[in-house]
């Protein structure tokens, strides 16, 4: 009985520490020496971060839209080039579910649920919680979490097996087993010390970034009240939202972030004075490190760059934005009218024009193209100058197959926004269904220098692909075939498809190293993958490539 005992304990102290790998350390920042840095290399955490997203989108479970995207990740990066390590690259992405949550992992890749844009009712909230997963990847909470657990494991292990070996002696079963509840429970209570101090860090270096991005400070603590009120609230017995489960809130940390946002005001309020006043005194509660607001970050990609010099970019498209994810996050565009519906009878005279735009756009996608085009209609004649409603309405004439119209509307577009990557793959997906290889090939032109920047977006290679069919260039179109099934989580499909494409003799030697540039990048993630599967490692949609959200 006890050496089985003393098998089972080993077992679990080996096996114990694991679950601390996604653990998050202390509140100081790391130390000279620490191998935090030397467990994975920026490039394997951009590649391991890389194939997550991948994985996520094999699921289903990642909302690839243009303008969304466009949005989130302008959002993201005027945060990102205000944070404390502006150089870091982050690949922000929206998740198809509408539980409140987001979280971040290795790589500097941040999802963000649909539901907690939907609960949010500002952007101001919205940047707060993106802030928010920000620090927690400019401090590497994930590999520092893996770094401790390593700290961690010897001492309890050792004092785990002690406390074994003096019960084993005296013969006493049911000591071992106290010894082995003992150490695991330490165990935990480290992973919960490590998640709380970390998401401390997190909440203090967020609202600073929050503030240097031009966002209002007090969102954070609003944003985490309503989720505290709403827990308090759950009397029923229904399951708490998953963002109190994996961030959670408490009285004293809501406290906290109220003090460090009224800190913030009153250091800037300061600020100004001492700009204003001409007797050269200074105001002592000024912190003389406060740093400003304009830092900017030189490494930002062009798409995103306009974001970063002009405050107000994405605020005016939040609640369309809102209302857009409702659409696309909702179990079919069916039920999305249905909901929407149910809203305009429930409050007519408070149904806005983001909704109005919801709505249409929900009809337009369930085949309901009359009604969209009268909602569309009189959108545009009250809002003229946003182009989000005039892309609906375009795409909508296209789906009605008035095509003479859409395109007439589709090029009105493009001479306004010359660059607008939503606008672009929209129109070359309409000419691409044409099924004429002279409109392919238009599309093709339209498409092809976006090929260096948006290689990575499914969407792109999706639009891409069937334009190179029609116009008849069927090596790019297999290409761009075989990318979208990699940038979907499917790399042997993808080298499948690759594979065959170069047995072409006709191939150019430009096109057969193309071919084999690809498959040499995709091959470590089809090894990787069927590595997992071999050793039943694949892991679950929740916690994909084993990064649980960040705590």
């Amino acid at each position: 009985m006890i050496r089985r005992l003393l098998a089972t304990a080993l077992t679990a102290v080996l096996t114990g520490a694991l679950p601390c790998a996604n653990a998050q350390t202390s509140t100081s920042l790391p130390e000279m020496g620490s191998s935090a840095a030397e467990l994975l290399t920026p490039a394997q955490e951009q590649a391991y971060g890389g194939m997550m997203l991948r994985q996520l989108r094999a699921y289903e479970m990642v909302i690839d839209d243009p303008l969304l995207e466009g949005y989130l990740q302008g959002l993201g990066y005027r945060l990102a080039a205000r944070s404390d390590r502006p150089a870091q690259p982050f690949t922000f992405f929206l998740m198809r579910s509408r539980q409140i949550n987001a979280f971040a992992t290795i790589g500097g890749y941040i999802g963000m649920n649909a539901g907690l844009i939907l609960t949010a009712e500002s952007e101001d909230e919205v940047a707060a919680v993106l802030s928010h997963e920000i620090a927690h990847v400019t401090q590497r909470h994930v590999l520092r979490a893996v770094e401790q657990a390593r700290k961690d494991q010897l001492p309890i292990m050792l004092g785990m097996l002690g406390a074994i070996l003096a019960s084993s002696k005296a013969g006493s079963g049911d000591g071992v087993q106290a010894a082995i509840v003992g150490g695991m429970s330490l165990m935990q209570q480290r992973q919960i010390d490590y998640t709380r101090s970390n998401e401390h860090e997190a909440d203090r270096l967020g609202i600073q970034t929050l503030s240097r991005a031009g966002y209002e400070p007090i969102a954070m603590a609003d944003f985490f009240a309503r989720m505290e009120r709403q827990m308090r609230g759950n009397t029923g017995g229904a399951q708490a939202p998953e963002y109190l489960r994996s961030h959670p809130v408490s009285t004293t940390r809501i406290s906290e972030a109220k003090a460090r946002a009224e800190q913030i005001h009153l250091a800037e309020g300061c600020a100004q004075a001492d700009r204003d006043t001409s007797a050269g005194t200074r105001c002592l509660t000024t912190p003389a490190s406060m740093p400003p607001r304009t830092l900017a970050n030189p490494l930002l990609p062009d798409y995103v760059a306009a974001a970063i010099g002009e405050p107000d970019t994405t605020r005016g498209l939040f609640d369309l934005a809102r209302e857009r994810l409702r659409v696309l996050s909702a179990t079919s565009p069916t039920e999305a009218v249905v909901e929407y519906q149910r809203q305009r009878r429930a409050a007519p005279e408070a149904f806005t024009a983001a909704q109005r735009y919801g709505l249409a756009l929900a009809q337009s996608l369930a085949g309901q193209t009359a009604p969209a085009e009268t909602g569309l209609a009189a959108l545009s004649r009250e809002f003229p100058s946003l182009y989000w409603i005039a892309l609906a309405r375009a795409e909508n004439e296209h789906r009605a197959g008035r095509r003479e119209t859409a395109r007439a509307s589709y090029e009105a577009l493009l001479t306004a926004h010359p660059k607008n990557t939503a606008i672009t793959l929209s129109y070359a997906a309409a000419l691409a269904e044409y099924g004429s290889p002279e409109a392919a090939r238009t599309a093709q032109d339209l498409l092809r220098p976006l090929l260096a920047s948006h290689g990575d977006d499914p969407g792109f290679q999706r639009a891409f692909a069937r334009a190179s069919e029609v116009s008849g260039d069927l090596v790019r179109a297999a290409e761009a075939h075989a990318e979208v099934a990699w940038l979907n989580g499917r790399p042997d499909d993808a080298l499948g498809q690759l594979e065959r494409l170069r047995k072409n003799a006709d191939l150019d030697f430009y096109q057969r190293a193309r071919i084999d540039a690809r498959i040499a990048v995709i091959t470590p993630d089809a090894l990787e993958m069927r590595r997992q599967t071999l050793r039943g490692e694949a892991p679950p949609p929740d916690t994909v490539l084993g990064f649980a959200p960040a705590r």
